[in-house]
């Protein structure tokens, strides 16, 4: 959804990819704190598993930008938020108590990797924080919204044996892996989230870490909301009909539509036809860094643009 390749549907970038805009774009729609230089910092996709996937760990930052800088030299951390789930679906995230670095690499080698790893049932809402260096695999049954740092970089270490069309084992990442693997106490796992009712909307907060903030927004009435001077943000719509209204223009928003929101638009209104929930989330602003060199007036068609997987 936030892909390099997908296009801007509407705004003054509308037909652009995202990776082509994102350089240009002004700080009244990235903020200050955003590197141009480097990729979109949010990764928004939707993940519909009817499989299990492969046992995996992702690198972080340090590790990255010392051994993977011909594939951006970024980390990953991620949290999934399920939009659906069937009974029984669940995720593995975290290796179980007292799990050492060799238990793990016996179990890889003997084909048992995901026993080492701590089972986490899911029902619809739910949501799951996988930090960099996390052991952790998705199971079926799941639509999962996954929101993480711009990053591909995946260390696999069981694949369940499968093959391509062309009898191909995927390659394994094992000892990449065990290197950046955490041990010990881990912190990764479905989240506690923190709800209140504010302004006709009952918000639940999720996340906050170096990456991101996010949280789901449920309402019926208009919602009044505000932008940060110093980060754009992005609203994933989950379910729902209606417009959002800022200055004296408006939009229509939908089910499975991303937006993002300049940085220097300041208020708006989300009117929902139909009860809504959408997804809020933007990299966090950092206490003094913000606030310079942008104005909160004169941004008009520029103020939104809706993104489309191509």
């Amino acid at each position: 959804m936030t892909g390099s390749e997908c296009l801007f549907a509407n705004g003054p970038f509308a037909g652009e990819k995202l990776g082509e805009a994102w350089p240009k774009m002004p700080p009244e729609w990235v903020g200050t704190r955003a590197d141009r230089n480097a990729a979109f910092p949010l990764l928004v996709k939707f993940i519909f598993p009817e499989e299990k996937l492969s046992v995996q760990v992702h690198p972080d930052d340090d590790y990255a930008a010392r051994h993977e800088q011909a594939a951006g030299g970024r980390g990953k951390t991620e949290m999934w938020y399920a939009v659906r789930a069937r009974p029984g679906a669940e995720v593995l995230v975290g290796l179980k108590p007292n799990v050492t670095r060799e238990d793990f690499q016996r179990a890889i080698a003997g084909g048992s990797a995901e026993d080492c790893l701590e089972h986490v049932p899911l029902s619809p809402g739910d949501a799951v924080f996988v930090p960099a260096g996390t052991a952790h695999t998705i199971g079926p049954g799941l639509v999962l919204c996954e929101i993480q740092e711009h990053s591909d970089l995946t260390y696999r270490v069981y694949d369940y044996n499968r093959c391509d069309a062309n009898g191909h084992a995927r390659p394994l990442h094992v000892e990449k892996a065990l290197d950046v693997l955490r041990f010990g106490k881990q912190y990764g796992g479905k989240i506690e989230p923190v709800r209140i009712h504010e302004a006709g909307a009952e918000k639940t907060y999720f996340a906050s870490c170096r990456y991101f903030e996010t949280s789901r927004w449920e309402f019926s009435e208009p919602v009044p909301a505000t932008t940060s001077q110093g980060t754009f943000g992005l609203l994933i719509f989950l379910e729902g009909t209606g417009t959002i209204g800022w200055n004296s223009e408006h939009a229509t928003y939908g089910p499975a539509q991303v937006w993002m929101i300049p940085a220097a638009l300041g208020a708006y209104t989300i009117a929902p036809r139909a009860r809504t929930s959408l997804l809020r989330t933007n990299v966090p602003r950092e206490p003094g860094e913000f606030g310079a060199g942008l104005s909160s007036h004169g941004v008009k068609e520029a103020d939104w643009s809706r993104l489309v997987h191509r």
